[in-house]
């Protein structure tokens, strides 16, 4: 169907050439780490080479051919005269040489901007199948989260933390993880993107884990900050802040609010309790085939939430060289409000 969606924005003479791996996959269901799809108002040819053509022919049921990648730069102009080809839309992800060596051996007008504008309106609403694929992928990253709070104590490592979370995901059923896992402690918890280190948890920390597992292609994204030992006054206020923030986005959440709100609802929380200062980036994010997808959730988004959306919500408090507090839960978006698709707990945990 994905297929058959994008050709009905197709005009006689226009031709979609796909070549990222993500589009690829989206649009035929088949993983590969090369390949051209061309899609046409009628055809849909799928060229690729000798490592996967086998395992293509016998699952890919979506095109009307499957061939054999020889010499891309001989096969296309072949192409463009068999499919009469007027105009080949690319995306604008191909890097200048990538398009520039296309521009060389086709015979036709070759355009951006509407490929990444048609295929993301597509990508972006998530069908129960879809849906369904990043719950499973969820549920895994929440078992790892019941496993790391049986890990976590005084002594090991963010880095030990971060290899746990992934092997327990990869071990579990995960196709892979999401991006690369982040598990911050202490003073580098004030970090939103800290990479993990060889630091050592003490008694008093905050650890903030970001982190997600890949099913059948589809991301899941999950953040969670936990505290060892014991908290101030001041930590206990800054998370109690993040979550009430959190909660309040997510409340506003359905099917014709303004992206921009959303955020709002979140930031406000934080601004009015003199936070303002140290919440620098978006609340939230569409998530998918890419683990950032439309829409974004931020101050100057123009994206209106659509029911089909599943979108992060993740605000986030870091005071420098302190400690830093982030919640994010994945929400499913529809016509009279939303999805909880993350079901962890995020009431402060002290371990």
């Amino acid at each position: 169907m994905n297929i058959q969606n994008l050709q009905a924005s197709l005009k006689k003479g226009e031709t979609y050439l796909i070549i990222s791996p993500e589009n690829r996959r989206y649009l035929t269901g088949f993983p590969s780490s090369a390949g051209y799809l061309l899609i046409t108002k009628t055809e849909s040819v799928f060229l690729i080479d000798s490592r996967y053509i086998e395992a293509a022919k016998s699952k890919i049921t979506c095109c009307s051919e499957i061939a054999l990648l020889k010499n891309f730069s001989k096969q296309l102009p072949k192409y463009i005269d068999l499919l009469s080809i007027k105009k080949l839309h690319l995306e604008g992800s191909l890097s200048v040489s990538k398009a520039e060596s296309i521009k060389k051996i086709c015979c036709c007008d070759c355009l951006f901007t509407k490929a990444d504008k048609e295929i993301s309106a597509l990508r972006r609403i998530k069908c129960e199948e879809e849906k369904n694929k990043i719950l499973a992928a969820q549920a895994i990253a929440e078992k790892a989260f019941d496993n790391i709070l049986t890990f976590i104590k005084e002594g090991v490592t963010e880095r030990e933390i971060a290899l746990t979370l992934d092997f327990f995901m990869l071990r579990n059923g995960a196709e892979d993880i999401s991006f690369q896992t982040i598990a911050v402690s202490g003073k580098n918890s004030s970090m939103p993107h800290g990479v993990p280190s060889d630091k050592k948890v003490e008694k008093g920390d905050f650890i903030t884990m970001d982190y997600g597992a890949v099913i059948d292609g589809y991301h899941s994204d999950m953040t969670r900050t936990v505290a060892v030992g014991s908290v101030s006054s001041k930590q206990a206020e800054v998370y109690e802040t993040v979550l009430k923030a959190q909660k309040n986005s997510l409340e506003v959440l359905k099917a014709g609010v303004t992206c921009k709100d959303a955020d709002a609802a979140a930031r406000d929380v934080i601004k009015n309790a003199g936070y303002g200062n140290f919440f620098g980036h978006g609340t939230g994010h569409g998530v998918g085939i890419e683990i950032h997808e439309a829409p974004t959730l931020n101050p100057k988004s123009k994206d209106i939430l659509k029911s089909g959306d599943i979108v992060t919500v993740e605000p986030g408090i870091y005071l420098p060289s302190e400690f830093g507090v982030r919640i994010e839960d994945m929400a499913f978006i529809t016509e009279n409000g939303f999805e909880n698709l993350t079901k962890s707990p995020k009431n402060l945990i002290i371990l």
